[in-house]
């Protein structure tokens, strides 16, 4: 019984000390609303941090948390100074759903971003989705998590409640 505690503790503290090892964001091309190519180094503005979601028109959690934040954002926006960029992965065949999806939702507060070829996705090593991280103002991952359970969204923006000055 001791061994199995101190094993659960050892993997909880490992992976503690992997989140909290901060990655910066990737660069790769990714396609805007407008079906321009932008860089993701270019969402980093060194002023606002950023919730980066990532998503795809099949996937039932990820709208459920994306709709979730959207319903708390004009909330959290009046505490805090951040952006929400939903990125869905769907293909070339699927974006134009995609792109419906998103409007339909209301997510116009959102960074709607298309990631075709799903080169962003890659350079996360996202392998499931929802999967969504918290990047402060200088483009450093802070947070991340994969899944969604209803009220999970709090956690979000507890972690950029901690990042702002």
């Amino acid at each position: 019984m001791m061994k199995k505690l101190l094993l659960t503790l050892v993997a909880i503290a490992g992976f503690a000390t992997l989140a909290s090892a901060q990655t910066k964001l990737p660069n790769v091309k990714i396609e805007n609303g407008k079906g321009e190519l932008i860089q993701t180094a270019s969402l980093i503005d060194g002023k606002t941090p950023m919730i980066i979601s990532f998503w795809s028109t099949t996937c039932k959690p990820c709208i459920r948390e994306l709709n979730a934040v959207n319903d708390q954002l004009i909330d959290w926006l009046d505490q805090a100074d951040f952006r929400v960029i939903a990125v869905s992965i769907d293909d070339s065949r699927s974006a134009s759903k995609a792109k419906a999806m998103a409007s339909g939702y209301g997510w116009s507060d959102f960074t709607v971003l298309y990631d075709k070829n799903q080169d962003f996705k890659r350079a996360l090593n996202v392998n499931l989705v929802p999967q969504v991280f918290v990047v402060d103002a200088t483009g450093s991952i802070v947070y991340s998590h994969t899944g969604y359970n209803p009220g999970g969204e709090a956690e979000l923006f507890q972690q950029i409640l901690k990042l702002q000055k």
